[in-house]
This record gives structure tokens, C-alpha cells and sequence, in this order.
């Protein structure tokens, strides 16, 4: 039977992902790696999965340790157990905008640099599939493609830092001769039929202030030129069904996709859709850029009632274009494309409407 070695499950991809990956072929089977105090989720989710689709009965060996070891909290089994491994998909990282550098270089950096110690020791490993983000990209003024990395950019956080450092190493790796393939989304949203999702963060927090103003006007801080700056955002259904499919593709080894919407709207567009997705006339208030992400931070009963942390705001005044050209040219064909944003953000209103109290809280 052969073994995939997967982290990131749980998560919000991870758990789409997983079975989508097992359904290729009844003779897989998967190790997750999952921290001790996310075990318990985890079981729930198996069963769920296997209460699902039968078939993945059995499948899905939870496997605890911890990315942050150098052995992956594996100890002594850890060489035994890569040595069945044929198939790594990571995903685990800390996706939390106001991370603390410290986290993320432990969990994003240095959980890839330990991740790909333990591909190397991999005897039949054929692929590693690793998913990293397009913000690797920091604040580049203007396009960004599949090829670029480092282009001498400065970062907005300490996540898009951290992540560029890992696929710094990831590539590394590739050029050592690491059976590679990379995988960037952009901002992550929910489902484009339901608009499920298991945290509020980057667009949801804008959606969650408006819902809970009670007039039937709210005050919208604006920054920049809203008629320019992009917004790049793509629902979950699409990232977890472009990774499926592009990770069973022998054409996809060595190759970067940007999973990225290639007609983002603008922020003027959003702001628009937005006012009617949730029945709230906008009033901008126009603010200097970068003053409203310090008051916010300056200010937590500020940032209380807008509800969002001040590094949100970077995102509005983001100068990166994302080509999506390879991942578009390789998913020609099979219907795996971003929903339009107006029909996207549709979904992801009605389902803060219906689920006013998700967290806002990353998986640490």
C-alpha cells in the first residue's frame, strides 16, 4: 500500500484536501501529523470523513508530533517511518496575519526546514507537494509571476516574512533535486456554494463590522486609491480542487502555481458589492495611509469596535498584481476555476449571518 506523509490536517484545507487525495486509489493510505492537543479534533474528523465516504475506513493514521522538533516529535520512528513514505503533502504553517515573529519562524520556517530534513530521508519518495502563499510576494509594487520569489521585497507581517523564508528553503530543496511542486493561494475564503469556513479573518472581519452596525449606514476607513488597489480572493473549493488535481499531474513536478483570481476585484468594487450583500450604505472616511493600522493596534478598544487587527488594513492598499498563466493553462479543460466576487462574497455574507459566532483564532 502506498503512504502519504500529510501535514495541516485538521485544518481549513487540510481536511477537503486529505480525502480528495486518498479517493485516487484505494491502495493509499495516509499519516497526518498532528500536534496533541488538536488529536481529539482530529479523531472527530477521521470519523466524520470515514461516516462520509466508507471507503477511507482505516486510511488515515493520525500520527502525534510536532512540526518545531527537528524529528518531528516522531523520536526513534521517525526514520523507520520515512522510510514507507512515498508522498509528503505540507501544509501546516501559522496563517495569522498579526503572528508573532517568533511563532512563525518556528512553525513556517523552521517546521518546513525539519518537514524537508525528513523528505530527505525518504527512501521512495516520488513527489512533495508543499503549499505556500502568493504573499511570499511582501509589498512588491506590481506583477508578481509563478517564477519570482526573492525580488528584493519588504514584508507587511511577519506571516508573509516567514513564508517566503520557508519556500526559500523549499526551493532549495527543489534545486538539490527534491521532486517539488509549490502551490500559492491568494486570501483564502470559504466555500463558493455555501460559504463555510472554520475562522473569520482577512475579508470576514470587513463583512462581520458591517453586519453588526444597526443603522442602516456605516463608516467605511478608506486608504490609497480604492479604485486601483486589488483585493485577490478565492474560495476554498477551488484551492482544495486545483491542489487535487494538479498534484496527480506528472506535468505539475518542479512547477509553481499561483491559485490566484486573475480579474481581481478592485476595492471600490468589493466595497460595492459588499453595501449590497449586506444592506449597508458605505460612508469612506478617507484616512493617510498606514495611520488606520496604527491607531488599530495603537488602540484595542478601537480595534474592538471595528472588529479586525490593524494589519488587515495592509491589505487595501496592496500593490501586487498575481499572474495565475501556469495554473490556469494546466487546469484548462476541467472546470476548476475562482467564483466571480460578487457571487463569492454573496455566500460568505449569508453564512456570517447564519454563524454570527466563529473565531477569529488561528490553529497554533
Amino acid at each position: 500500500m502506498t503512504t502519504i506523509f500529510f501535514t495541516g490536517f485538521p485544518g481549513f484545507l487540510g481536511r477537503e484536501l486529505l480525502p480528495r487525495v486518498l479517493a485516487r486509489s484505494s491502495e493509499t493510505r495516509a499519516l497526518c501529523l498532528v500536534q496533541s492537543k488538536f488529536k481529539r479534533v482530529a479523531e472527530d474528523a477521521v470519523n466524520e470523513l470515514a461516516a462520509k465516504e466508507p471507503s477511507l475506513k482505516g486510511r488515515i493514521e493520525l500520527i502525534e508530533g510536532d512540526l518545531t522538533r527537528k524529528d518531528l516529535g516522531l523520536g526513534s520512528e521517525r526514520d523507520s517511518i520515512a522510510k514507507g513514505v512515498s508522498e509528503i503533502y505540507h501544509l501546516a504553517a501559522v496563517y495569522d496575519l498579526a503572528v508573532k515573529r517568533e511563532v512563525g519562524m518556528a512553525i513556517n520556517v523552521d517546521g518546513t526546514r525539519h518537514l524537508l530534513d525528513f523528505a530527505r530521508r525518504c527512501e521512495k519518495l516520488e513527489r512533495h507537494q508543499y503549499v505556500s502563499t502568493c504573499y511570499v510576494s511582501g509589498k512588491h509594487p506590481g506583477i508578481f509571476r509563478e517564477e519570482d520569489l526573492d525580488v528584493g521585497q519588504r514584508f507587511n507581517n511577519y506571516y508573509e516574512e516567514t513564508k517566503f523564508l520557508a519556500e526559500v528553503l523549499v526551493r532549495k530543496a527543489m534545486e538539490e533535486g527534491m521532486p517539488t511542486s509549490i502551490y500559492r493561494p491568494s486570501i483564502v475564503v470559504g466555500d463558493s456554494k455555501t460559504g463555510a469556513t472554520q475562522k473569520y479573518d482577512g475579508p470576514y472581519f470587513v463583512i462581520r463590522y458591517l453586519l453588526k452596525q444597526r443603522t442602516s449606514f456605516a463608516l467605511a476607513p478608506s486608504t490609497g486609491d480604492p479604485t486601483r488597489t486589488r483585493l485577490n480572493i478565492v474560495p476554498r473549493d477551488y484551492v482544495v480542487d486545483a491542489i487535487a488535481h494538479l498534484s496527480g499531474l506528472k506535468g505539475s513536478l518542479g512547477k509553481t502555481y499561483q491559485l490566484a483570481s486573475s480579474e481581481p476585484a478592485t476595492i471600490a468594487e468589493l466595497m460595492d458589492i459588499l453595501s449590497k450583500t449586506t444592506g449597508k450604505r458605505l460612508i469612506p472616511v478617507k484616512l493617510p495611509e498606514g495611520f488606520g493600522r496604527w491607531a488599530l493596534n495603537r488602540y484595542p478598544s478601537l480595534s474592538n469596535a471595528f472588529g479586525m487587527p490593524g494589519e488587515v488594513l495592509d491589505y487595501f492598499v496592496h500593490p501586487t498584481f498575481y499572474t495565475a498563466h501556469v495554473a490556469e493553462t494546466d487546469l484548462a479543460g476541467t472546470g476548476i476555476h475562482p467564483a466571480p466576487p460578487a457571487e463569492l462574497l454573496a455566500r460568505m455574507t449569508d453564512f456570517v449571518r447564519a454563524n454570527p459566532d466563529i473565531s477569529s483564532s488561528a490553529m497554533i
